[in-house]
């Protein structure tokens, strides 16, 4: 109540933050500033409005301020590369960023236009600069927005530095005294510099080396792209073009929009998202269709099956991708494949096949980038690596997820396998029959406002605190809690050495196993199933078995 006055008092809040202050109910006005916005997996993303626990210019500030602080103390003169979406106000809070970075005397270099995640992570390496920041909410609902921040490497901060940026958080003074200096001003000055369009020929330069084999014969082939109104539209086409392929853009999709008209939620996970691809591919008769969230670090692929376009989940394009690079690029035996803890294990299975080192990680981007750091000081070499939400990077001048990247390997791993007389479900349903049939499947369960953090807390110390031997039919074989850091089989304890985070995952007889973990960006808990079996019903029978028992223990759990 004591913020919520100061707001309300403060005379010279943003006019447009006054007036919707005081059209919102009590009950929003609880939801507003209960708590201030917190830093998840993904950055801090939130309902654009006024509140500590909303995403605004004020909230931004002491964001930037904690940010800043951490690179003037680990850095003598740093500098940050700035970019943002498509969404609203973006860049408006882009600027606000540069204004109070550049009036803490940091150098901020700054895009000019709406530029993809994965550009940023490049940039921030290209250029030499100690950190980076990006305005986007990926692929949340319009409402939203959000601010990741990134380290000298391109990578978004790991924990233990974004801990740092906490301390100073901690140490803020109030939103409404922070200094922000004139945009113009500090443009003479040189503390804000501006990133123009040559930029992107050098980011898509390197790129379009992620090709193996990129001479094919592309004749017959037909791509349908929609980045559902993000910010790969540009890249995208341009990337097409330039590599030869037959395209066809989804043009209703083309225009960066902020409230996302043409798709119910701008995720290429979501199967609807793909509905206007789909009219496109089977008007022009396309053998693939591939749609890029709106800051463009994940793609989504369907694929025609003669009769159908059949949406492969994160899971299977990660495994056809590397199945793919590991026949056509022939790996080192040094080579290591990257995944996390929720990811397939039918990819690992391929790699290792192959003699290759496989690494999971915990969920989040972060901690692939950060390993992809971590081995250039070994004579290993990264060759891969993805997440089961659709991420991938092949080569690692990204240390993020970069759809683009991805674009390009999908592309040339259909037309490959066309040439051959192959689509790639049927190099799937090889690859199945070699390692098995792994299916997956994912809940995700909405809790909104403080009542649903509670629950959500609820459930996950019912799974934690209570020692099962079963999940429904399956013999439970071990559990691994990541927030206390221990894996419990049978009467024995280990020590996880990933870093403590609320996830807890149980493996079950038969390869199969279940995770829970609360989204770190967003209000819901998150589910993940996985079964094999040499029968695909046995092993999609399974996750729906276990879908159902899970759901009924999350009932008991209150």
């Amino acid at each position: 109540m004591d913020t919520l006055r100061k707001w309300q008092e403060y005379a010279d809040l943003d006019p447009e933050l006054k007036e919707e202050l005081n059209q919102l109910s009590e009950e929003e006005l609880q939801e507003a500033f209960y708590k201030d916005l917190e830093f998840g997996t993904a950055g801090m993303r939130g309902i654009i409005g006024p509140g500590t626990n909303r995403m605004n210019i004020y909230t931004l500030r002491r964001a930037n301020y904690g940010y800043g602080k951490y690179l003037l103390n680990k850095y003598t003169k740093p500098s940050v590369v700035i970019a943002y979406d498509s969404r609203h106000k973006s860049k408006e809070f882009a600027e606000e960023c540069a204004k109070v970075l550049g009036e803490m005397k940091i150098k901020v270099y700054l895009f000019s236009k709406i530029t993809p995640t994965p550009e940023l992570s490049f940039a921030v390496r290209h250029l030499r600069a100690q950190g980076g920041i990006i305005i986007t909410a990926s692929h949340n609902p319009p409402n939203f927005n959000g601010y990741k921040v990134y380290d000298e490497y391109g990578c978004q901060l790991v924990p233990e530095l974004l801990d740092e940026v906490l301390e100073e958080l901690e140490q803020a003074p109030d939103a409404f005294t922070i200094p922000t200096g004139n945009f113009q001003e500090l443009l003479e000055k040189g503390y804000i510099n501006i990133i123009g369009d040559d930029f992107d020929e050098i980011y898509l330069s390197e790129v379009r080396k992620v090709a193996v084999n990129p001479h094919l014969k592309k004749d017959g082939f037909l791509v349908v792209f929609t980045p559902l109104h993000g910010t790969a539209a540009h890249h995208g086409e341009r990337l097409l073009k330039d590599l030869g392929y037959d395209y066809r853009v989804v043009e209703e999709q083309m225009v960066p929009d902020p409230d996302f008209r043409t798709v119910n939620y701008p995720n290429p996970e979501d199967p609807d998202a793909f509905a206007l691809a789909i009219a496109y591919g089977k008007k022009y008769g396309a053998d693939i269709l591939l749609a890029t969230d709106p800051d463009a670090d994940r793609i989504g692929m369907a694929v025609f099956d003669g009769k159908n376009y059949v949406l492969l989940s994160g899971n299977q394009t990660g495994a056809l991708l590397l199945h793919y690079l590991i026949n056509e690029k022939k790996p080192k035996k040094s080579s290591v494949v990257f995944k996390t803890i929720v990811t397939s294990d039918l990819g690992e299975k391929i790699a290792r096949a192959a003699s290759l080192e496989v690494v999971s990680t915990l969920t989040g981007f972060r901690y692939i980038g950060e390993q992809a750091r971590l081995l250039e000081a070994t004579d290993k070499e990264f060759f891969f690596g993805y997440e089961e939400s659709f991420g991938y990077v092949i080569k690692p001048f990204v240390r993020d997820k970069d759809s683009l990247q991805a674009l390009v390997l999908c592309c040339e791993a259909a037309n490959f396998y066309k040439l051959r007389g192959k689509n790639l479900l049927d190099v799937l349903e090889d690859i199945y029959r070699e390692y098995g049939y792994h299916e997956d499947g994912i809940v995700n369960l909405q809790f909104a406002g403080r009542e649903g953090a509670e629950r959500i807390e609820a459930i996950m110390e019912y799974f934690r605190s209570n020692r099962f031997t079963h999940i429904g039919s399956s013999k439970l074989i071990a559990t691994e809690d990541y927030l206390e850091r221990v894996r419990r089989e049978g009467e024995v304890t280990s020590v996880l050495t990933l870093p403590a985070s609320d996830v807890i995952k149980f493996f079950l007889e038969d390869d199969a196993w279940v995770v829970l973990r609360p989204s770190g960006t967003e209000p819901k808990l998150k589910i993940y199933f996985s079964a094999v079996s040499e029968d695909r019903d046995a092993a999609e029978e399974k996750v729906e078995e276990l879908k159902s028992v899970i759901l009924s223990m999350i009932e008991k759990a209150g």
